[in-house]
């Protein structure tokens, strides 16, 4: 929980800085883009899941 909030606050920190001197956001502007990462996290969390059981399938 820490890491999250820790992460979450230097974003917000990030995305301060950017405004502060008018430079573009350094994130996807759009739901969309955010979506797209959210998809290649859950992604990734998903074949560190499934892949023991695809190892094990084609040993």
């Amino acid at each position: 929980m820490k890491t999250i909030i820790l992460a979450l606050i230097t974003g917000f920190i990030v995305g301060f800085v950017f405004a502060l001197f008018k430079l573009p956001i350094p994130a996807p502007p759009a739901l969309a883009g955010v979506m797209g990462i959210v998809g290649i996290y859950a992604g990734f969390k998903v074949y560190s899941m499934v892949s023991p059981m695809l190892e094990s399938m084609f040993k």
